[in-house]
């Protein structure tokens, strides 16, 4: 095991803490920006290390595709390909290929899909997504899983999870380990309990550099997600970072730090920011409301990131023509906020105050 994870201070279930990498540390509770195709949408990686993030995700599915692992392997790797310098976290693929319901085929082997861009016919098994990541140089490799359909009836969601377990057996023994990366497990049950902690055993048997919980977000709504993570968190190991993708909304992410989470990732800072809606403590904005046309007060008085200081009748103006600036600053500003509300997050836990913090940024939602 070759990354290291210390825990600063804790707050109930909430954890301050580091992961150090062969890239640098990151801060947790960390949220990472979405580079699916290596890159944030609409920014530069300097635009994106502005706003504070510690590490990126890109996507082992549309990196194989376009432009191909080995070609960013020849060209020096994920991070000299596109000029970020600091960790990268990829994950698997799996979701992505096991969405192409109709042009994919599943085996014990591995899942055999046609490409969306141009048709091809690929082959993603445990052994080629490790081989995937190493080539682009991912700090943090994520196993290959099945990714359960929701919902799903108990003995479907069974056969999907030890299936996974396989899987993540076969994905730690491609893993080629070295100084500064990892490899991380997923977590899998769908909504049953019995599951998650007979996945979280089997996980914990192989062992792993962190683990993520998988299957969620996947539109059970927030109270069964957190019910969820009330039982799955607590089955995993403690001195591990706990990952859950795909999540999510400020809120979300707030009252999955109360429940163990240490790491996040999301599209909707910058999708939200491509369709004219701004996150600010008050709640959303959506820019493009004709209410905002003459408004000349600021996206967010005192926020933080250029996007913020624009007046909201000019970001109006900017959707209202086309102008791919307005999706650009909303996209930037979005990643700010959210970098802002992370490092306001581990203030809180450090001050022992998280419960505090997360009544009063409720109470702003609610005004």
């Amino acid at each position: 095991m070759s990354l290291i994870f210390t825990i600063a201070a804790t707050d109930g279930k909430a954890r301050l803490g580091s992961l150090s990498t062969a890239h640098g540390d990151i801060r947790t509770p960390a949220f990472m920006p979405v580079g699916t195709a290596a890159t944030v949408k609409g920014l530069t990686p300097e635009q994106v290390e502005a706003t504070g993030a510690d590490i990126l995700l890109g996507n082992t599915y549309h990196l194989m595709l376009r432009p191909g692992a080995e070609r960013v392997a020849e060209l020096g790797g994920l991070h000299t390909f596109m000029r970020w310098n600091k960790p990268i976290l990829t994950d698997s693929g799996g979701f992505q290929v096991m969405s192409l319901k109709d042009i994919c085929k599943m085996t014990e082997e591995g899942a055999t899909f046609k490409s969306h861009i141009d048709g091809s016919t690929h082959e993603l098994t445990p052994e080629r997504a490790m081989e995937i990541q190493f080539l682009l140089d991912s700090n943090i490799s994520m196993v290959l899983d099945e990714c359960t359909s929701y919902p799903a009836t108990h003995a479907v969601a069974k056969a999907s999870m030890e299936r996974s377990m396989r899987w993540a057996g076969r994905s730690k023994d491609a893993f080629k380990d070295r100084d500064g990366y990892g490899v991380f497990g997923i977590q899998q049950g769908s909504m049953y309990e019995d599951l998650r902690i007979a996945s979280s055993e089997a996980l914990s048997d192989i062992g792993f550099d962190g683990y993520a919980i998988g299957g969620l977000a996947v539109g059970e709504g927030q109270e069964v997600m957190f019910e969820v993570l009330d039982y799955a968190v607590p089955a995993l190991p403690d001195d591990k970072p706990h990952y859950l993708m795909g999540v999510g909304k400020p809120e979300d992410i707030i009252g999955a730090v109360r429940r163990g989470i240490d790491m996040f990732d999301c599209v909707i800072p910058t999708r939200s920011g491509r369709f004219g809606r701004a996150y600010t403590p008050e709640g959303e904005v959506n820019i493009r409301n004709a209410c905002h046309a003459d408004d000349a007060r600021p996206l967010w008085e005192g926020g933080i990131g250029p996007g913020a200081d624009y007046s909201r009748a000019y970001l109006h103006h900017l959707f209202k023509a086309d102008e791919m600036l307005g999706p650009i600053l909303l996209s930037w500003h979005n990643l700010h906020y959210y970098q802002w509300l992370m490092h306001g997050i581990r203030d809180a836990i450090a001050a022992g105050k998280l419960d505090a913090f997360e009544q009063d940024y409720l109470k702003n939602l609610n005004q």
